[in-house]
């Protein structure tokens, strides 16, 4: 591990020296050496200093450079325009390496320093790179969402370690009560996040830039499903005990922003809530407490991370050409890029877990766990697939047919860098499913 460590260490200089298409051809390279080096197995391999990858922090490792280097490809327009694109590179390594410092410790406290230090390259994307002067506000709930819910998490591992003496994930022995599981969990139900406690995502999402928008969904919601896996080890009497209310509340929050989607007028809006719904599933799985629900929330995890990321490049590729991300004026594009068109529909099919998507195998699973939990989930599985089938169809429908808002008077051809950016995200999300059994290694 020290040695991707040190080979993210050396990415700084590269990064402040403004070396664009090096940094991504580096980062690609880095994902294909360490997968390669890697056992994927279900025990901590490749240890050193206390950190090491089992088999599902490395999946969410190589997620993390993926996303990364697809970012870079996306926010090329910082580049060109000269907008302190020097100063964004180092802010993504610097994202990068609190996401795989996290994702690879084997530490409960150290896995709650670098999950917060996490958040502060965030602010500065959003905040440096946003759209709106909204963007202020849209940080601010980010940050105050998260921090209401850490400081109990972090009361919780200081107990924690004063009653088991280790904070090593595999070691921690504890008494568990109501108020350590509550403060163990909240944090990391705030960042998936659960109905109710999702106002700060579709905010942050709208005010992001492109490469916000692609890290957050991509990535760095995966990290309170990881935490809700790790923690799982210690606090799991309660969690059999009280499951039922994460459970029914993400039910319901499935089913509902499913009907929230249909009303939107905000293409960025729709992919973020969309999130809100596929991440419900997610916690659903883990709170289930079985193997096909903890499998099935690693499978989903992967394939929403590519798909919305995707997703929200495509909506990315239209704002930079109309200056807008309403419905209204977004319409009919099929006229003006049909091949792209083709992309938004293999994109919203894989939104609503067509094959051969890693969302279709996750939903398999994750439906199979929640089954098993209680046969009655199924009205509101019913409907929250039906539902996402529903504003799948409407994001893609509206945006590529009907008429063309008379106000467009230029618009710019597709360039090659977007093609492949989409194809990239493609490309995992539809062929990763062939090594399936690859993700089910793990437990």
């Amino acid at each position: 591990m020290m040695g991707m460590f040190f080979y993210l260490f050396f990415l700084i200089p590269f990064s402040l020296l403004n070396m664009w298409w090096f940094m991504i051809l580096y980062l690609m390279f880095g994902l294909f050496y360490f997968l390669h080096t890697f056992w994927f197995m279900s025990y901590y391999s490749m240890v050193s200093y206390s950190f090491g990858g089992d088999m599902l922090s490395m999946c969410l490792i190589l997620l993390s450079f993926w996303i990364v280097a697809l970012m870079i490809i996306a926010s090329y327009r910082v580049n060109v325009l000269y907008n302190y694109p020097g100063e964004f590179l180092f802010v993504n390594v610097l994202l990068l390496i609190f996401l795989v410092l996290s994702f690879s410790t084997t530490n409960l406290f150290l896995f709650y320093l670098f999950f917060e230090s996490s958040f502060i390259p965030t602010l500065f994307l959003i905040f440096g790179w946003g759209y709106q002067p909204e963007r202020l506000s849209a940080g601010f709930y980010l940050l105050f969402y998260t921090l209401f819910a850490s400081l109990p998490l972090l009361l919780g591992i200081f107990f924690v370690n004063s009653s088991s003496f280790s904070v090593f994930y595999f070691l921690i022995e504890v008494d568990c009560s109501i108020y350590l599981f509550i403060s163990m969990i909240m944090a990391f139900l705030v960042k998936m996040p659960m109905i109710f406690v999702h106002f700060w995502l579709p905010s942050a999402h709208v005010e992001a830039p492109i490469a916000g928008s692609m890290i957050l969904a991509g990535v760095l919601l995966k990290l309170g499903g990881y935490g809700l896996m790790r923690i799982s080890n210690f606090v799991y009497e309660y969690l059999f005990m009280f499951n039922y209310v994460f459970i029914g509340l993400s039910l319901y929050g499935t089913f509902l922003v499913g009907f929230l989607c249909l009303y939107l007028v905000d293409i960025k809006s729709l992919i973020a809530y969309s999130s809100v719904a596929h991440m419900g599933l997610v916690i659903c799985g883990i709170f289930s407490m079985n193997f096909w629900g903890l499998w099935g929330s690693l499978v989903m995890m992967i394939g929403h991370g590519l798909c919305s990321s995707g997703l929200f490049c495509l909506a990315n590729i239209i704002y930079e050409r109309v200056s807008s991300r309403s419905f209204i004026i977004n319409s009919g594009l099929i006229s003006f890029m049909p091949s792209l068109s083709l992309f938004w529909f293999i994109l919203s099919s894989n939104n609503m877990a067509s094959p051969p998507s890693l969302n279709l195998l996750g939903e398999i699973m994750l439906i199979n766990s929640i089954m098993s939990w209680s046969s009655l989930s199924f009205i509101f599985l019913g409907c929250s697939s039906f539902l996402s089938c529903c504003y799948s169809i409407y994001l893609y429908s509206y945006v590529q047919h009907g008429f063309v808002y008379s106000g467009l008077t230029k618009f710019n051809f597709n360039t090659l860098r977007e093609y492949l950016l989409i194809f990239f995200h493609l490309l995992p999300l539809n062929v990763l499913i062939l090594s399936s059994d690859v993700l089910v290694l793990w437990l």
